[in-house]
């Protein structure tokens, strides 16, 4: 299954505030969420998370949202590879 690109679901704001706060709090860093760039890199260089982080994060992301993300999604490095990105996937895939 390939990830959807929907530019118009990746601008609403809404959504990647609150991703960028649950990514805050699940994982107990300090910073703003609007101070989370939403193209930069989560994994990495960018926001610097590592694949421990990433593992808590499709935890949370999948309890908030009743997103289903699998360890052994081949699409998970693009879902994961941005604020945009993962608020892109919650946006189509989303449950609640």
């Amino acid at each position: 299954m390939s990830v959807p690109q929907t530019p118009a679901l990746t601008t609403e704001p809404a959504l990647l505030l609150d991703l960028a706060g649950l990514i805050i709090e699940s994982l107990n860093l300090e910073v703003a969420p609007t101070e989370i760039d939403p193209d930069a890199p989560l994994y990495g260089d960018g926001l610097g998370l590592d694949s421990i982080d990433i593992l808590e994060l499709a935890l949370v992301v999948s309890k908030n949202f009743g997103v289903q993300l699998r360890a052994d999604d081949a699409n998970n490095q693009q879902i994961f590879s941005s604020l945009r990105s993962l608020a892109n996937y919650v946006a189509v895939h989303r449950t609640h």
